[in-house]
């Protein structure tokens, strides 16, 4: 556990959660590093000394299960177009062209529009991890439920879920060219009762469900596009996979990590693993981890931590 600790703290790390089982086995918060990028993502402190970070794009896999529960309440049908929601001319693409882009393909990142939102490719047929169109899922998750983005979130997910440090915030001017203007501002206790809800399949460590079993593990399906994606969130069971600035390579996204991990991702290396295989959750927040192969390298440490033989077992599965 000591290398484990060392390990992280050493990679600018502000937040580290281990929960097994339902229980925490590591909570840990470290200062702030000097780094002003890092600065951007700051929103203060929580009473119990971590930071509340925008977690960049984690929010993503947040927005996933909020369009599940949509769905569960009949609101979103992920197979009807975006237009259907949002009006048309949401896109530059020509009015035919446009009504082939469906809520699953803003979901899975294969909506053929580039992050200009002009038309490179028919929907479905290429994976582009695309932010900015993206983010027109908020505003298909608002004209849905007709209510605020902070509201549906409460609503649905964080207060029942006994989520009290999580909100949505509006970015500085320094995100001006993200196409992504709000926040998801949070701490590594949250999310990592987020995750626990995921492993849980669909329920609140509290005992109250958040989102039905079946919806929830439609998100991770891997999509036709891209292996090691399903909607909005990561995959690591694949053979092969598109990387976000669109390479292609084989194996799984962590070699070292369980085949049925699924994760949200976030820039300067926001991680949330969860994995069912071995009930665990991970949480890391921070700043960009100084080691390129940083998910590498936690994953062997963790294996330490668990037992070599526990991960070795489920890495095939």
């Amino acid at each position: 556990m000591r290398d484990l600790l060392d390990y992280v703290r050493s990679q600018n790390t502000t937040g580290f959660v281990v929960m097994h089982s339902g229980k925490t086995l590591v909570e840990e918060n470290w200062p702030a590093p000097e780094d002003l990028m890092f600065a951007i993502f700051r929103y203060g402190q929580t009473d119990s000394g971590a930071l509340f970070e925008d977690v960049a794009s984690q929010q993503k896999s947040f927005i996933a299960i909020l369009m599940a529960v949509a769905a569960d309440k009949s609101l979103i049908d992920v197979d009807r177009p975006v237009s259907d929601y949002i009006g048309v001319g949401w896109s530059l693409a020509t009015a035919e062209q446009e009504r082939r882009i469906k809520v699953i393909h803003i979901l899975q990142m294969n909506s053929g529009l580039d992050e200009k939102f002009a038309y490179v490719a028919p929907a479905g047929t290429q994976f582009l991890y695309n932010t900015p169109v993206y983010a027109v899922s908020k505003q298909i998750l608002t004209k849905a439920s007709k209510l605020s983005l902070e509201q549906l979130t409460r609503d649905w997910l964080t207060a029942p879920a006994a989520m009290t440090e999580t909100d949505w915030r509006q970015r500085p001017a320094a995100f001006a060219g993200v196409g992504n203007n709000t926040a998801l501002v949070t701490s590594p206790r949250d999310t990592a009762l987020f995750g626990q809800m995921i492993l849980n399949g669909g329920v609140a460590s509290n005992g109250k469900r958040i989102v039905s079993a079946a919806s929830l593990q439609a998100l991770f399906d891997p999509s036709p596009t891209n292996a090691a994606y399903g909607r909005l969130w990561w995959l690591n069971g694949g053979g092969a996979y598109v990387r976000v600035d669109g390479r292609r390579d084989s194996g799984p996204l962590i070699p070292e990590a369980p085949a049925d991990l699924v994760a949200a991702f976030g820039f300067l290396d926001r991680r949330l693993y969860v994995v069912p295989s071995l009930n665990l959750v991970v949480v890391r927040t921070g700043a960009d981890a100084a080691d390129a192969d940083f998910d590498q390298q936690l994953w062997q440490r963790l294996a330490g931590v668990l037992g070599s033989q526990s991960i070795a077992g489920h890495r095939t599965r």
